[in-house]
């Protein structure tokens, strides 16, 4: 990577923008679509790539768990190497590790390989990951601008989970499951060519202080046990004892984490990074908001395959109103007034949209209209979601040190797995528990089995999705309370989380 001075205004001085921006921002965008791809649309073919390895039931969640547990709990150390290497050859080599990791995928001959690659694309998902939103955080500068290309990343980030069913719906049920492998090779390659020569990285942003070994391994440790912990819980319960262990570690490693931290002189995770009062909101509003949108993805697709008998495809295209929200959300609503308002009028209402959305949900019964029901709720939800999204994003990078930027970025992408894991826990046990005790109570009046089990498995929906409403609005409630900053151009861009302290106490309407 060039180390030579960036060009600047000859009358102002300012570094110039960068003339590829738009360019590199197409790249940038196809790898985090590739990312959040993955996340769902493995689920999808998991059932056919379980019968034909004979993967048993006891170990066909370790192919969903394997990636959760090497992305999340290396994602912090990713921010950091992405600081210290320099973002676009992190990128570069996130997405060739990717491309390589999902080629062993969909060729695995047994279960082993399988979930080593599932490991894999992990590892290289947590280089890539906080490297891609924090080379969108330094290459866009300009408020206008950073408004439209965090649109556009919002709009990836918040609805390519459902695009990851669509896709993994059509390729296992016309083609095989190995294909939702395969599929990202093209991907990783078109983005990786495409950042080697059109992203320029600005100079001066690279953080060369030695790496903090005993931070890497303590948070490392700490992220695993947390989301592992959440995994367990939701197979063998939250009293198990090795579910419980699992808790009391994630807490004692992660304390242990903020206590080193605040002492060494290079830290991984500089703590000016979290203790600034608009990011911690952000990371806070933002996990929150994910364990609601996690439970939905998982409930509304047992309900339309298993209950309304939809198939994998037709499952997928279901979600085709959520992703037109988010997209509209993002780039038609977040986009356009977020230089024009404070980021928590837009993400305060987003989630209140949103949660109204979930909470029609909770009217699920056998046989609810699609187009009456799901359709306007999908709509609120995407809206909502894809409007609170793109400023929560942007919000976490604004004013931040450019040798912060990785792992600043990487705290985003570390709320978000957090939340993933605690909401698929979470939700799916309350939903169970409601199933349970919906038969206990109804046995005896019913007179048929296959009914009473079908009516059980929605209330059950229904149950949990209530508490993705109140999710939702304790969501709305901190990024109202705790975001205060005003709108980006109301005032300079400041640098660190002292300078975005500054920045919230200058007066907001400067234009």
């Amino acid at each position: 990577m060039s180390k030579t001075a960036e060009p600047r205004h000859p009358d102002t001085g300012a570094t110039a923008a960068d003339p590829s921006r738009w360019k590199a921002l197409v790249f940038i965008a196809l790898a985090q679509l590739m990312v959040v791809l993955d996340a769902t649309i493995v689920n999808i073919a998991l059932p056919s790539a379980q019968q034909d390895l004979g993967i048993s039931d006891g170990n066909k969640q370790w192919v969903i768990t394997a990636y959760a547990l090497a992305f999340g709990g290396l994602l912090l150390f990713g921010g950091r190497i992405a600081d210290l290497w320099g973002r676009k050859r992190t990128f570069v080599t996130g997405l060739i590790g990717f491309a390589a990791a999902s080629a062993i995928g969909g060729a695995a001959n047994g279960e082993g390989l399988l979930l080593g690659a599932r490991a894999l694309q992990g590892v290289f998902g947590a280089l890539l990951a906080p490297a891609a939103l924090s080379l969108l955080a330094v290459t866009f500068t300009d408020a206008k601008e950073r408004a439209k290309a965090f649109g556009i990343f919002g709009a990836i980030a918040g609805g390519g989970g459902a695009v990851g069913l669509i896709l993994g719906g059509f390729l296992t049920e016309y083609l095989d499951w190995r294909w939702t492998f395969f599929v990202n090779i093209p991907f990783a390659i078109v983005a990786a060519l495409g950042a080697y020569f059109v992203i320029r990285e600005p100079a001066g942003g690279r953080n060369r202080s030695a790496l903090d070994i005993p931070g890497v391994v303590l948070s490392t440790l700490g992220l695993v046990s947390l989301v592992y912990g959440f995994t367990r819980a939701e197979s063998n319960g939250w009293s198990d004892s090795t579910t419980i262990g699992l808790f009391v570690a994630a807490a004692v490693l992660l304390a242990t984490f903020v206590a080193v931290e605040s002492r060494v002189k290079a830290p991984l995770l500089p703590l000016r990074v979290v203790t600034n009062r608009n990011r911690a909101g952000v990371y806070l509003s933002l996990g929150l908001a994910i364990i609601g949108m996690f439970g939905l993805f998982l409930f509304l697709t047992y309900y339309l395959q298993v209950v309304e008998g939809y198939s994998p495809v037709k499952t997928g295209f279901a979600f085709m109103p959520m992703i037109v929200g988010m997209i509209t959300g993002s780039t038609q609503i977040g986009a356009r007034l977020m230089t024009r308002v404070a980021p928590r009028y837009l993400m305060g209402p987003g989630f209140l949209v949103a949660s109204v959305g979930m909470l029609l949900l909770t009217q699920l019964e056998i046989g609810s209209s699609y187009t009456g029901l799901i359709l306007p709720a999908e709509l609120l939800l995407g809206l909502g979601m894809g409007t609170a999204f793109m400023p929560a994003m942007s919000l976490a990078t604004h004013g931040i040190e450019p040798r912060d930027a990785g792992v600043a970025s990487a705290m985003v992408n570390t709320s978000q797995q957090v939340g993933g894991a605690i909401g698929t826990a979470l939700l799916n046990t309350i939903a169970a528990s409601a199933t349970t005790a919906y038969v206990a109570s109804h046995a005896a009046t019913a007179t048929n089995a296959q009914l009473l089990e079908l009516q059980a498995l929605v209330a059950g929906f229904s149950s949990a999705i209530w508490w993705a409403v109140g999710i939702l609005l304790v969501s709305a409630t901190i990024a109202v309370t705790l975001i205060n900053t005003g709108r980006p151009g109301a005032s300079p861009v400041a640098s660190g989380a002292e300078g975005a302290e500054d920045e919230i106490k200058m007066p907001v309407a400067m234009h």
